[in-house]
């Protein structure tokens, strides 16, 4: 599933360079014609040609900035400064003019937003240097200079916005799946925990049915050798994620035996909660589940309902629905609020409207994906299809019955 996600983000991110770019350079071809045509009237003659080539280069330049942002914009800087001392020598209109100085934003811009911070300031001083140069060559011509020195400067302050969110939101993901780790990590002392007291436990008796009926040892061996069997794939499931970030064929092997039952708090935390009336429903009987699975399953219904406090006010109901089959935990929460545009925004995020991006929220839903990944299984969030509200589904295997 994460791999279709990436995917899809992929797409969606060449989609939008590829329309930026298009949008880029259909500004491109327009300005350099009608700057043309305005010097042409104003100066008669043929000084609208050198204007014009000049900023086609750097206007062309601006576009194939993606190959190489510090050599794109080192070549804008060099041509605009050939340009503004010829058109000082020549007596030509001055420069940079408009389409020049606009092509030189975008490259200043691109260049603080991406590039590591030294060649970033590098672009940008050199910006500033070609500024100072303008209005040092243009006295009588100070408008032209005062057009680049306010294109710099916001090229420079957006690049750097951009730059400083990317950077506060990267930081962001990384504190949580860093604090989901720190969870996961308590949780693999809990699993151990619970098996090894199992195993104390079913020794102890196994010592009194030793002296009392020699007969059924090998049942309690059977049943100490499950437990501790479960103990060891709980902690390789998490441990797996914790120190590859990811989780392995071998860590994300359903355990051979399940020794504890589901998690009833479930129900306790559907009659907390304080939204919509929720109706849900369970599994009959007792499903025996591992500890690591019930607790991924109750965290997982805990963040869907605190989602759907915070960003659905106006649900009319939610319903939880736990499903099991043979191999199969399923899981599915969802409301009926009717769509709105900013619920969107808050809700959602990477990946085609899934809840597991970061805009505006969500960070919950990456500690859930973190907890699933840990146990082979997967997640997907997004709007109801053909009906109002939103959904989180998410499956995880089940480990085997058998002893």
């Amino acid at each position: 599933m994460a791999g279709w996600e990436g995917v899809r983000e992929r797409a969606v991110h060449e989609r939008r360079r590829a329309v930026t770019d298009a949008g880029l350079a259909a500004v491109f071809a327009l300005t350099p014609v009608y700057v043309a045509y305005r010097i042409a009237q104003s100066w008669g003659g043929g000084a609208w040609w050198f204007g014009c080539a000049a900023g086609t280069v750097v206007c062309v330049i601006a576009l194939l900035r993606r190959g190489n942002r510090a050599r794109a914009a080192a070549a804008g800087l060099a041509v605009a400064t050939a340009a503004v001392l010829t058109a000082r020598l020549a007596h030509l209109p001055a420069e940079p003019g408009p389409a020049m100085a606009l092509a030189l934003a975008v490259l200043t811009g691109s260049a603080v937003r991406a590039l590591p911070w030294r060649r970033a300031g590098a672009v940008a001083a050199g910006g500033l240097a070609l500024a100072v140069l303008a209005f040092a060559t243009s006295a009588a011509h100070a408008t032209v200079a005062e057009l680049y020195g306010l294109a710099w400067l916001a090229a420079a302050g957006l690049g750097l916005g951009t730059r400083l969110l990317h950077a506060r939101r990267r930081a962001a993901m990384e504190r949580v799946r860093r604090d989901e780790r720190l969870r996961l990590a308590r949780e693999l002392h809990d699993v151990v925990a619970h098996h090894v007291t199992s195993v104390v436990l079913q020794t102890q008796a196994a010592r009194l049915v030793a002296r009392r009926s020699p007969d059924r040892v090998d049942v309690c061996l059977a049943g100490i050798e499950a437990a501790g069997s479960d103990a060891l794939a709980g902690a390789r499931r998490v441990v797996g994620l914790l120190r590859d970030g990811a989780p392995s064929p071998e860590s994300a092997a359903p355990a051979p035996a399940a020794v504890s039952h589901r998690d009833d708090r479930i129900g306790e935390l559907v009659r907390r909660f304080t939204g919509p009336p929720v109706r849900f429903r369970l599994p009959e009987g007792e499903p025996g589940w591992p500890p690591e699975v019930a607790t991924t399953v109750y965290r997982i219904v805990q963040e869907a309902l605190t989602n759907v406090s915070r960003h659905a006010p106006h649900a009319r109901s939610v319903s939880v629905t736990v499903t099991e089959d043979d191999d199969t935990i399923a899981v599915e929460v969802a409301d009926d609020a009717p769509p709105a545009p900013a619920r969107r925004l808050r809700r959602g995020g990477a990946g085609g409207g899934s809840w597991g991006g970061v805009r505006g929220g969500g960070y919950g839903l990456i500690g859930m994906r973190e907890r699933l990944d840990a146990l082979g299984g997967s997640l997907t969030a997004g709007p109801r299809p053909q009906r109002d509200g939103w959904a989180v589904r998410a499956t995880l295997p089940l480990p085997a019955r058998g002893r």
